[in-house]
């Protein structure tokens, strides 16, 4: 008896033991689910519970300086998916049929959609409004159970490829993927909202009682420094300049606020419409693709083209500045005093650096010349003499100060980092080459960053894109400040250099950019891309004005031209000189003509309602010449018209009857001196008014007619005006 008591006391005793363990696991397991894996179950239980829809935010407008929207959210529809309630419907195949119709999309993408083992899907994104409209009625009918249509947005570039490197483009699901929309994207994508519904095990929605609405906020916008009609002036200029100059690799432009370092409008040709950013539009890419042998090569080629149309010239590319650099090394000359006030230079074609003989531009040089004529002239064996004077040591100091070895640090992406010589590799010959901006590289922002710390009294600024950006509500958040970096050069060598690089405009290179009424300083250069073989150039100019107070300045490269002419002075200065003017009269900064100005042209005298007599009387007086047409007493109208300054000697024809006028055909003047031009034009009965040309342009030089306008082949009212535009050939 005593032995089976001990045998079921240690029954009992395991049994406990045995419940005891069990208790434990239970325990553990109960800790584990509620304390380790807690969240994840509660997690699961309420996507079991509820449903839980997005509501997208709107993405901030881009607007340009003057609240000109560039860039702007517009409202679209998404349609969305619940498959459980598609298939507890038994509704797939009607409502993939109707979805592929409508959407016009392969009904066995919807039906993989629809299927899923999911409570939201997207079926298409962005749809447009008419394809809403028919999906919207299907509901209403209750064909299309388990779908729905929420509200969603799609960037929208409203001036399409304008700006296009400077904006760059948000992908279909609104995030920034180049340009100002991806450096700022954090700023423009807002925060989404939600919609989260209690459901049944049905996954059917319960009362509205049991909804949670979470809003979602809305992205700041961007105020940008761009000035859209700047901008518009600089693309349309530069779009032009391609075509003329048969610039096979484009060109770039960049107009900066010198005092602030505001960007007024940067732009690259060709271009890209950000609103279908993907599409290829040169010819020439597109001909490759089309006879791209395999699919490999096509993708290669397909990459290739984009990345090109993609690329910002102004901030990613590097180039050699050329002559352009000759800003610089004469502002180290100048602050270092290593320029006596009668130091002159005297240059034969050429001169030998350490064995390495370098040529100037000009085919017999420049013979003996000043400081200020070398600048002119644009003289390299003039610079290779001031660069030796400045030296190895001075140059590596000051290419940092002026910001070439480091980023500017502008706000768009993409910006490259200039390349200049090691100091290790750095002998004679490259002191040499860098006095006049060959043999390392800069990018264009880098350039006129330094360039217009010249205009600027020596001050270097950082230049920046973005103005300010305001919150949803219209409150400031952010504002961008003018920040000076350092001073480069003191403010007596800004002012010294910046008289002599006017006369290098009124006189000098950069003649073509000169403009009557606007004092322009600048310099133009030319340069060989690598490798030296293949013969390659690079056309540009950097400028600023006024010349005694600097506002703007403007750089233009044009890369690769063919149709002939290649030096800066030739084919860049002439497209500086456009958009400065335009810029300039824009931003209201009057012209104020020097007396050698005024003296070169007259303004016409109106004689409309005076006698015949009166009227003679004041055009000659005036200085112009005058034909009477008709047998009236009274002058009823005169061409051309009061008000435009012409030159001394221009025929104004005085009608007295009212009659049909007089038309002519407008003659081409085509390569013309400016001699040749206007005994052409004033034979055909017409007058002629010199578009450009320097200083001096009443006299002929070494120039020929680029462009006219009233057109050759145009019937004109005779006495008309054809505005003709010169280009001095004899310049680098």
């Amino acid at each position: 008896m005593a032995k089976v008591k001990n045998i079921t006391k240690k029954r009992i005793l395991i049994m406990l033991c045995v419940l005891a363990m069990l208790v434990v696991v239970m325990m553990a397991k109960i800790f584990w689910l509620q304390f380790v894996e807690g969240t994840k179950w509660q997690e699961l239980a309420m996507q079991q519970q509820t449903k839980d829809r997005i509501i997208n935010p709107k993405r901030g407008t881009i607007y340009d300086r003057n609240m000109k929207e560039l860039a702007v959210s517009a409202s679209v529809d998404t349609v969305i998916a619940d498959p459980v309630i598609i298939e507890e419907e038994d509704a797939v195949e009607d409502v993939c049929k109707i979805l592929s119709d409508i959407l016009k999309l392969d009904y066995e993408d919807v039906k993989k959609d629809v299927t899923k083992k999911s409570r939201y899907e997207i079926i298409k994104s962005k749809i447009e409004s008419d394809a809403a409209q028919r999906i919207r009625k299907e509901i209403a009918e209750g064909n299309l159970p388990g779908i729905s249509i929420v509200e969603d947005s799609k960037r929208y570039y409203p001036y399409k490829n304008f700006a296009a490197h400077v904006l760059g483009y948000a992908g279909s699901d609104n995030q920034g993927l180049s340009g100002i929309e991806l450096k700022y994207d954090d700023y423009l994508t807002g925060e989404s909202g939600r919609v989260v519904t209690a459901q049944d095990v049905r996954g059917v929605e319960v009362s509205y009682e049991y909804e949670q609405y979470y809003s979602s906020k809305d992205g700041c916008s961007l105020v940008l420094t761009i000035d859209e009609v700047i901008q518009h002036y600089v693309e349309n200029e530069l779009e032009t300049a391609i075509i003329e100059n048969d610039a096979k690799n484009g060109a770039c432009a960049i107009v900066m606020d010198v005092k602030t370092g505001g960007i007024l409008a940067m732009a690259t040709k060709p271009d890209f419409d950000p609103n279908s950013y993907a599409v290829i539009t040169d010819a020439a890419a597109l001909e490759a693709i089309e006879n791209a042998e395999t699919d490999d090569e096509k993708n290669k080629l397909v990459a290739a083209a984009r990345n090109k149309m993609w690329r910002n010239k102004a901030v990613v590319d590097t180039y050699e500045p050329g002559s352009t650099f000759k800003i610089l090394t004469s502002a180290i000359a100048i602050e270092e005093n290593l320029i006596p006030d009668n130091k002159t230079f005297y240059c034969s074609g050429s001169t030998e650096v350490a064995g390495t003989r370098i040529r100037c531009w000009k085919a017999g040089g420049h013979g003996m010349q000043t400081f200020a004529q070398a600048i002119q002239n644009s003289c390299n064996p003039a610079f290779i003499e001031i660069g030796a004077s400045v030296g190895k040591e001075n140059f590596f100091k000051y290419v940092k100060g002026f910001g070439l070895t480091e980023k500017t640090g502008i706000d768009v992406t993409g910006e490259a980092l200039g390349i200049f010589f090691s100091p290790t590799l750095y002998g004679p010959v490259e002191n040499a080459t860098t006095s006049f901006g060959q043999g390392f590289q800069v990018t264009p922002i880098q350039l006129i960053t330094a360039i217009s710390a010249v205009a600027n009294n020596g001050k270097y600024v950082t230049p920046h894109v973005v103005k300010e950006i305001i919150d949803a509500d219209g409150n400031v958040i952010k504002k961008a400040e003018t920040e000076v970096k350092r001073q480069v050069v003191s403010e007596k060598t800004s002012e010294r250099l910046r008289s002599m690089l006017e006369e290098a405009v009124a006189v000098g290179s950069g003649k073509n950019a000169y403009i009557k009424g606007y004092r322009v300083a600048g310099k133009t250069g030319t340069s060989e891309k690598q490798p030296r073989s293949e013969n390659k150039k690079i056309a540009s100019m950097v400028a600023f004005a006024p010349a005694d107070d600097p506002q703007i300045a403007v750089l233009v490269m044009i890369d690769e031209p063919e149709a002939g002419q290649y030096f800066g002075g030739v084919i860049a200065a002439p497209v500086v000189g456009r958009i400065m003017e335009n810029t300039l009269q824009y931003l209201g900064v009057e012209k104020v003509l020097t007396e050698e100005e005024q003296s070169q042209e007259i303004q016409v005298v109106n004689t409309v309602g005076k006698t015949v007599e009166e009227a003679k009387k004041l055009v000659v007086d005036a200085g112009f010449k005058y034909s009477v047409e008709g047998e009236g007493t009274t002058i009823l109208r005169q061409t051309p018209q009061s008000g435009v300054r012409l030159p001394e000697g221009t025929l104004i024809l005085l009608h007295t009857e009212d009659k049909e006028p007089q038309m002519v055909t407008v003659p081409s003047v085509e390569n013309c001196s400016i001699l040749q031009a206007n005994n052409i034009i004033i034979s055909s009965g017409l007058n002629m008014k010199v578009g450009s040309g320097g200083r001096n342009s009443h006299s002929s030089g070494d120039t020929a007619a680029f462009k006219q306008e009233p057109a050759a082949g145009s019937v004109v009212e005779k006495g008309t005006v054809v505005y003709v535009e010169f280009r001095h050939l004899d310049v680098e």
